[in-house]
């Protein structure tokens, strides 16, 4: 025979306490279904399980590093409007270009303008900077990746 578990439910005032928030926020989390509860009359019962998925789920939210902000505000589906003018996002755009090539291989000229085409229109400009931030190296038409570049944390 199967142990039965209790499950521990709370009320939308008892949440709200809880958390310590207001409990109409509380109310209307429920009513959108962000936080999942069973109506029962006019109250609310919330599962402790889902209160802690709930808490999880925003907890994660809140964990963008900067590489993803810059990355989601640059990049529109897929590709890039435009270089930020700020080094240090211009350099996280330029590693998330560096990451299409592999390490272990050379490029021609026109293998890289290709693969930065696909995100951005300016190929040359973004070349140029892989040379500057000494992310590659060049020899005549011949591109590799500098092995002993290390991407920013």
């Amino acid at each position: 025979m199967k142990e039965f578990k209790a499950m521990t439910f709370y009320t939308t005032a008892e949440l709200a306490e809880k958390l310590q928030m207001n409990i109409q926020v509380v109310a209307r989390k429920l009513q959108s279904g962000e936080i999942e509860g069973y109506k029962l009359g006019k109250d609310w019962r919330i599962e402790e399980g889902a209160i802690q998925a709930w808490l999880e789920k925003i907890s994660n939210q809140h964990r963008v590093t900067p590489r993803d902000k810059v990355l989601a505000t640059y990049l529109k589906d897929g590709r890039l409007t435009h270089l930020p003018a700020q080094r240090k996002k211009r350099i996280y755009i330029l590693e998330f270009f560096l990451q299409q090539f592999d390490q272990l291989r050379t490029y021609t000229e026109a293998e890289i303008n290709a693969t930065i085409q696909k995100y951005f229109e300016d190929y040359c400009t973004v070349r140029r900077e892989f040379i500057g931030e000494k992310m590659m190296f060049r020899k005549g038409n011949i591109y590799r990746r500098n092995s002993s570049y290390r991407l920013t944390p």
